[in-house]
């Protein structure tokens, strides 16, 4: 191919993926002779103030549209079931302090944390299961996923807001476990090892919001 060609490859390519590709899985379509580092830095420069942008976002490559048209694109349309305050709460503070478990994510929120609220993530594609902890019990870990980064339009994880945005938004109640956490950067500011010395056992309270979606899973 010449560089030409390349480009409208490369470009074909973004366009029919139905999710964000990663440079190795563009190389491996591309072919070795291909310069693909050099390619997502021409065609990103190509649609740089168009209406439809080239974004990478850790590491993965997608078209989006540009950030400043998101008002006159934007759609309402009915959904069956809002996600609860609970799950998007969880969410967060994923996000924030991953990787995690989920005894941190209790011991941050207070509550107990049902099986049913990851699954519920999970299914919607913002979060995944991590490395197991090099501790006792080895715990799985959670962090979220290129699909999270896309949805709420994030190029970088530095690009989340900081706390007071996130209690405005609705996303972290304001319940004393959450009020008392640092304002922005490293949101999260306990360590692993204070995490695991003030793990709680079940006997933690549960959110009723919490029980309520486990009864309507099961």
């Amino acid at each position: 191919m010449n560089g030409t060609n390349d480009l409208r490859v490369l470009e074909a390519l973004l366009f029919a993926s139905a999710e964000p590709l990663t440079t190795h899985a563009i190389r491996e379509r591309m072919g070795e002779g291909a310069d693909v580092g050099g390619l997502l830095m021409a065609l990103k420069e190509i649609y740089k103030g168009r209406g439809v942008q080239l974004v990478e976002m850790e590491g993965s490559w997608a078209f989006r549209t540009a950030p400043d048209l998101g008002d006159a694109l934007q759609m309402t349309k009915e959904v069956q079931r809002k996600m609860s305050r609970a799950a998007m709460e969880t969410l967060a503070i994923i996000a924030y302090h991953q990787p995690v478990t989920r005894a941190e994510i209790e011991n941050i929120r207070g509550v107990a944390t049902h099986k049913g609220m990851l699954d519920v993530l999970m299914e919607a594609g913002w979060v995944k299961p991590g490395r197991r902890r090099e501790s006792p019990g080895r715990p799985l870990t959670w962090v979220t996923t290129t699909t999270f980064m896309d949805h709420f339009g994030l190029e970088a994880m530095s690009d989340l807001p900081g706390l007071d945005e996130l209690k405005a938004s609705g996303l972290l109640d304001r319940r004393p476990a959450i009020e008392t956490l640092p304002g922005t950067g490293d949101l999260f500011g306990q360590s692993h090892e204070e995490f695991e010395e003030s793990e709680e056992d079940s006997n933690d309270p549960v959110d009723e919001e919490e029980a309520e979606l486990e009864e309507d899973i099961l």
